[in-house]
């Protein structure tokens, strides 16, 4: 019996001679100059155009992920560069793939965490209780508990609360970040330490209240992270530090076995 071919359709985007027609717009009379980069992202992701008040918080969830300073990805890209000028493009692609359950995307299992915790927001529970459940379960598993805890910013990542702040004012913040904030406050007085929620934390407990699936929460800060890595790639190539973190690198790693 010959097999059923799976018709192949996609609704995003076609283009003729004269016309190009992204998620049922036409890209140069109705994106173009009407829409930022934000919004065309929120367009691209869900098919609608953003309200105003969802056009302030998806923003500030995208530019929030942009920089922040010389982190790994920043000197994977920056070094990489170093290595073929001839190819930015590679440059970018090696700083965007160390975006994963540490840097930037542990927002991804933030919101896994709370869409398991939690899969009907409008159901009614006592949070207080599933935020200690939460925290014992990962505490069982010995897993750190996404979207807490930052090496640098204690006992407040400066982000975080703008991002709540921002997300209350245009009606984006519900039960998950209720739950996201209960989660905190339970695993710090359980485990006696410092534990604040991180950006990505207050992150995913934003795109849960959007609704957006866990599993492309992630792709919010690789495309918002490749805006940045551009502009490390373009300072790197007007004041180098590649070369000269690579050489500092190998001189200390390797001083204990060099002869004097």
């Amino acid at each position: 019996m010959p097999r059923q071919n799976k018709p192949i359709r996609s609704d995003i985007a076609w283009s003729t001679r004269d016309r190009i027609e992204v998620r049922g717009k036409d890209l140069p009379n109705e994106i173009l100059g009407h829409m930022n980069l934000g919004d065309l992202a929120y367009l691209q992701l869900t098919g609608q155009t953003p309200t105003p008040e969802q056009s302030r918080v998806f923003n500030a969830i995208i530019i929030t992920l942009v920089e922040h300073g010389i982190t790994p990805s920043a000197l994977a890209a920056r070094i990489t560069y170093a290595g073929a000028p001839e190819s930015l493009q590679a440059a970018v692609a090696a700083g965007l793939c160390g975006l994963g359950t540490v840097f930037v995307g542990s927002m991804e299992g933030a919101s896994k965490m709370l869409y398991e915790a939690l899969p009907d927001p409008a159901a009614e529970v006592d949070l207080d209780a599933l935020a200690s459940q939460v925290v014992a379960d990962f505490r069982a598993r010995k897993q750190i508990i996404p979207g807490l805890g930052h090496p640098l910013h204690k006992p407040v990542d400066p982000r975080t609360p703008r991002l709540f702040e921002i997300a209350a004012e245009n009606g984006t913040s519900g039960p998950y970040v209720d739950l996201m904030q209960r989660i905190a406050a339970e695993a710090e007085r359980v485990s006696g330490k410092e534990l604040p929620i991180n950006a990505t934390g207050a992150i995913g407990a934003i795109c849960c209240e959007f609704g957006f699936p866990w599993k492309i929460v992630r792709g919010f800060g690789v495309m918002a992270r490749a805006i940045g890595l551009v502009g490390h790639i373009l300072e790197e190539s007007e004041n180098p530090m590649g070369v000269e973190i690579w050489q500092r690198v190998e001189d200390e790693a390797t001083a204990h076995i060099r002869p004097e």
